[in-house]
């Protein structure tokens, strides 16, 4: 398998297989494909698999494509404005991501829901209790809303976030979470009651516009009833 990531603002991938190769997505994700495919529909995993996924922003139903001729080539492109990351992972590997975040990956590579332990994380945390897992080996590509920043946190290093700007994380990094001090920032300074502390060692990924900002940017401008 190949792939090209093109394009700025709404970015798409290009995915070239062989024959035998295939890829999956969530139901309705393709945009285009070139070539002989074949495509098998289920819930992955089972029900319990399926349903967990919906819990995590995820269809409940999975597409796999099979390329059938000697090359085919299939892409995908965002809901929204942003990037698209090509996460290769090693075997075991895995990853913490926001809702709704998976786009496609290759067959061997598994994608179910996270559960946040921690209760503040999980009430306050912007994303709630239930997150995406992805778990090598293999290639998985995901949509993110916005500009991606990576960011290597050295151990015991710490770096203080919007919960929303939260794109993804490594396992190793710890996640809580803060209360603002001060009533006069939590009042006016825009930046609600609460911040995410990430604590390393590991890579977390952050996004320059959480989805929900974006909503609410583009419903000032929405018709309402009379």
């Amino acid at each position: 398998m190949d792939y090209k990531i093109s394009g700025t603002i709404m970015e798409s991938v290009d995915i070239h297989l062989k024959a035998g190769e295939s890829i999956y997505s969530e139901s309705g994700g393709m945009a285009w494909m070139r070539g002989a495919f074949e495509m098998d529909t289920g819930t992955r995993g089972g029900l319990g698999a399926g349903l967990g996924r919906m819990l995590a922003g995820e269809s409940l139903f999975l597409t796999t494509y099979t390329c059938k001729s000697p090359d085919g080539l299939i892409t995908f492109t965002p809901e929204v404005p942003g990037k698209v990351l090509a996460l290769p992972l090693e075997t075991d590997q895995n990853l913490i991501c926001q809702k709704d975040s998976f786009m496609c990956a290759e067959t061997t590579v598994k994608i179910e829901m996270h559960f946040r332990k921690k209760l503040g994380a999980g009430l306050f945390g912007g994303e709630g209790f239930i997150l995406q897992k992805i778990t090598g080996s293999g290639v998985a590509f995901l949509e993110i809303p916005g500009e991606v920043r990576k960011i290597e946190l050295a151990a015991g290093e710490r770096i203080q976030v919007d919960p929303g700007h939260i794109a993804l994380i490594e396992p190793s990094v710890e996640y809580d979470i803060s209360a603002m001090k001060e009533l006069k920032n939590v009042l006016f300074s825009g930046e609600g009651l609460f911040l995410a502390t990430l604590t390393g060692s590991g890579t977390t990924w952050l996004q320059s516009i959480p989805l929900s900002n974006l909503a609410m940017k583009l419903a000032k401008y929405m018709p309402s009833k009379i």
